[in-house]
Formats: C-alpha cells, sequence, structure tokens
C-alpha cells in the first residue's frame, strides 16, 4: 500500500477509497522556538507544547486526499558576507576599537575534571499480553511500522518482528535536527523524520505497565546562557519542575542539576564551567517553563564558552564587551580581558 507523504499525516492509504476527505495534514512547516513546538498553519489554534511526542499528536489542520509525492523543499537561500571572521581586536586608544587578524593561538588549559557520566536511557517493553488492534503503529521513535497480527509483529524471529528504532530524545539546536543517541544532524524537518533508526529490537505497540520506581525516564532538556562582564545566566528549559525534590547545586567550578519533571522523567546534569564563580554569591530560581540561574564571577573575563573543554580553539582573543550603555557604540567603559589588558598596555 502507499505512504502519505503529508506532514501530520503519514498513513498507508488504499487508492480505490482515497478521496478528497481522507487526509488530515498540516500544509506549514514545524516551528522549533525558546523549546517550544508547534506548526506554522495552526499555531493559534494548537497551542504549542514542550515535549516532541506531543508535538507529532498534534491533529492537522486541513483535509485532503492523500498522496505519496515528494514534498517540495524549497532552495537554502546563500548567505555571502564580506566580513572577516577571523578579525580580532589588536589595540584599542582612546575609545577606538582596532582589529587585525593573527591574533595569538589561545588554548584551553586541559581539565582534570572526568567528563560527567551519562544518565541512562529507559526503554518501553511490550506487553504480549495486551491485545492489540491491527493498524496501531509501533510507539517507537522512527519506526511507523503498523500492527497486522501478533504471528507477524510480536511472536517468533521473522523480519517484520524487528523494529529499527532511535532509543533517545530528539534535539534541535540552531536549525539542525537529530537525535541524541546517534550524529546525524539535517536542516529540514521533512529529512528529519526519515531519518533511519540506529538501534534494533522488537516493536513496542502496548507499553507494559510499570512501577513509580521502574517508570522513571532522564530526559535531555536544552540549556541556553548568556554572560556580563560580572555575572553568567543560565536557563534550563523544563517545564514544570518539581521544587521540592529537584537540586541545584553550584560549586567553585561546577553546576549539578538533577530535576524531576511531570510524570516519571528526570532531567540530571553536571556542567564542567569554563570559569571559576563564587558559589555563596550565585543564586537559582524555578519557574513554570525554566529554571534560571545566575553565576557571579570571579573576575571579569569573558567565557568563550560555557562548559569547559579540552579543545584548540584556535585564533580566539575576545573582548568582552562594554560597560555603561549598551553596545560599543556611544559606551563608557571598555571591558577587557586579562590577555588583551596585556596587549593595551
Amino acid at each position: 500500500m502507499p505512504h502519505c507523504t503529508r506532514k501530520g499525516c503519514g498513513r498507508n492509504y488504499d487508492l480505490a477509497t482515497n478521496d478528497p476527505s481522507s487526509c488530515t495534514y498540516h500544509p506549514g512547516a514545524p516551528v522549533f522556538h525558546e523549546g517550544l513546538k508547534s506548526w506554522s498553519c495552526c499555531s493559534d489554534v494548537n497551542k504549542p507544547v514542550l515535549d516532541f511526542d506531543e508535538f507529532m499528536k498534534i491533529s492537522g489542520c486541513t483535509v485532503s486526499s492523500h498522496t505519496d509525492e515528494a514534498p517540495e523543499v524549497p532552495a537554502p537561500s546563500v548567505k555571502t558576507s564580506s566580513v572577516d571572521s577571523n578579525l580580532v581586536m589588536k589595540e584599542a586608544k582612546d575609545g577606538a576599537e582596532v582589529y587585525s587578524t593573527g591574533a595569538p593561538k589561545f588554548t584551553s588549559p586541559k581539565s582534570s575534571i572526568p567528563p560527567p557520566v551519562e544518565a541512562p536511557v529507559v526503554e518501553d517493553e511490550d506487553d504480549l499480553d495486551v491485545p492489540v488492534t491491527p493498524g496501531t503503529v509501533c510507539k517507537r521513535k522512527s519506526c511507523g511500522v503498523a500492527f497486522v497480527s501478533d504471528e507477524v509483529n510480536r511472536i517468533g524471529d521473522g523480519d517484520k518482528t524487528i523494529c529499527t528504532y532511535h532509543p533517545a530524545a530528539p534535539i534541535f539546536h540552531e536549525g539542525s535536527k537529530g537525535y541524541i543517541c546517534c550524529k546525524r544532524r539535517v536542516l529540514e524537518f521533512d529529512e528529519f523524520l526519515k531519518i533511519e533508526g540506529c538501534k534494533k529490537g522488537r516493536h513496542v505497540f502496548a507499553p507494559k505497565q510499570r512501577t513509580e520506581s521502574q517508570a522513571e525516564q532522564f530526559t535531555d532538556c536544552r540549556v541556553d546562557h548568556y554572560q556580563t562582564p560580572r555575572e553568567v545566566h543560565i536557563s534550563v528549559f523544563a517545564k514544570q519542575v518539581n521544587k521540592d525534590n529537584s537540586t541545584v547545586a553550584i560549586e567553585d567550578n561546577q553546576i549539578h542539576f538533577d530535576l524531576y519533571l511531570p510524570g516519571p522523567k528526570r532531567f540530571r546534569r553536571t556542567i564542567s564551567l569554563f570559569g571559576p564563580v563564587d558559589p555563596d554569591a550565585s543564586s537559582y530560581k524555578f519557574y513554570n517553563t525554566k529554571v534560571e540561574v545566575v553565576l557571579k564571577k570571579l573576575d571579569t573575563r569573558s567565557w568563550t564558552l560555557l562548559e569547559k573543554t579540552t579543545r584548540d580553539l584556535g585564533n580566539i582573543s575576545l573582548t568582552f564587551g562594554v560597560g555603561g550603555r549598551t553596545g560599543t557604540i556611544g559606551s563608557k567603559d571598555l571591558v577587557l580581558d586579562e590577555q588583551n589588558t596585556n596587549r593595551v598596555n
């Protein structure tokens, strides 16, 4: 049977019964912004959601007939810039910044802190005692196999009992889309839906009911940050965090997150910070859609990254910013890191 390629449908259909009211789909494009997910064609009707599984369940807003034609993908626009991305500040005189290339190579000091241990992924299991209705789609991510019968899809070791899926959650970052469990990243949402699973196992048509202790699932949350001369602000986009059970521990060079989310989900991560902070002067606060952390720097240098790295960052010699009015033009005080201060003086 042909497979419908319209967004939000994805069903197999019979050509004989395909009529103008058979398919319910989204004619617009997916929108991912600040952790929220929605469709451009019906964002005012269907409320944006945070969880990707809930996003995939948003009902289509347009009715038409099924089609198996490949969707049209607009050609990406190519942007050119005449600005040399390797320009760095060489010196500053009388408030004027002078830029040039060939800045000395900066290598981040090696860290003796071991990388954080990744939380295990808890996977569902199929309950063979629960009857399944024909046509039910496998619950695993990126599988899409429809149930035919127990003999075909659940019993034995036939080819159609094998499930190819992604065990971890999807990740969307700066326009790229993929899954945490594998390396491939794409830009188009249609291409993202076609990313083949990276693990093989058994289908899950009727997930087993588990006890509360067994049902805990570790998930991933988006972490963003920005900085000022004296502070680093971190946002963890985690909705409806349980404040009583969750903890945020701030140390001199690390920050530990252990957040309990609605249901069985839990976010746990340790970040080795790029620079030292003052734990006593730092703070955090829980909101309905995120956790905000304010870290007090022990110096005014710019953090190239949030997390410390042993990678060679290349020709990076950063001016942090300015004090006084916002922006470089019209500012009052120029703030330099230690390296640029020595060069100016």
